[in-house]
């Protein structure tokens, strides 16, 4: 069995009054969310705080569902797992929007969810909005998820190419989110793990500020080191948004 540790870290950065990102490293569950709320006026500090919560309990409740970790793994076990992931941010989903409607102070508030756990030798991902999760092996970085914004959009459709994509006006408009609406779509995958994997989930504060091929060293640092010097690397260079990562190794 795959031993998994994890560690964790959050920051204002340089140019924010307020924190508006949320993380949850647990693991015991074996599961990792990193959210980015929108909404200001403490809005978005709520709504990524109550969409970490609800996808903890939810996961909490349906892994056992998935049976013992002694079974073979199967198809239907993945998309089992699958469906879990997208069930507890869908009800996540639900209950931002829902505090949302019964707050007027808190109207159209909602947070991104970059959320993985570890089922056997599988990470299952869910993806709402631009937090990200990358996979580090070796000395190869892939970057495992798919940004919910406008000029991801456009570059997918060849409107724009990635270079006018990092200056584009347009470039923090994101097309779905958390909250936002009762239901929003989903991105899950289930991506292999090898031992010596690391795995890392930040929020856009991080990865807007980082280059591909900076995260290996960054990585191999190994534990809290690494993961101060993500945030470190980020302040140093403008640190204009809230920065929060998480860092998965496996042994």
């Amino acid at each position: 069995m795959l031993k998994v540790r994890s560690f964790g870290r959050t920051d204002i950065g340089r140019r924010r009054q307020q924190n508006e990102d949320a993380f949850l490293r647990n693991d015991e569950v074996k599961l990792f969310v990193v959210a980015d709320g929108m909404g200001g006026h403490a809005a978005g500090e709520v709504a990524s705080a109550e969409a970490v919560d609800t996808v903890y309990g939810m996961l909490k409740r349906g892994i056992p569902s998935l049976g013992p970790e002694v079974e073979d793994l199967t198809e239907e076990k993945v998309s089992k797992a699958r469906r879990l992931i997208e069930g507890a941010i869908q009800n996540a989903t639900y209950m931002v929007y829902a505090i949302g409607e019964a707050d007027a102070g808190k109207s159209g508030m909602g947070t991104t969810i970059s959320a993985a756990y570890v089922y056997k030798n599988l990470f299952i991902l869910g993806q709402v909005g631009d937090s990200r999760i990358y996979r580090v092996r070796g000395n190869d970085t892939e970057q495992l998820t798919e940004d919910h914004t406008l000029v991801g959009w456009q570059v997918r459709q060849g409107l724009i190419t990635e270079d006018e994509a990092k200056v584009s006006p347009h470039r923090n408009v994101i097309i779905r989110s958390v909250g936002g609406r009762d239901y929003v779509e989903v991105d899950t995958a289930a991506v292999e793990i090898e031992r010596g994997d690391r795995f890392l989930l930040c929020s856009d504060g991080l990865h807007g500020y980082l280059e591909l091929a900076e995260i290996p060293d960054i990585v191999a640092l190994g534990g809290e080191k690494a993961a101060v010097a993500f945030v470190d690397l980020a302040n140093e260079r403008g640190g204009h948004d809230n920065i929060t990562c998480i860092v998965v190794e496996f042994d």
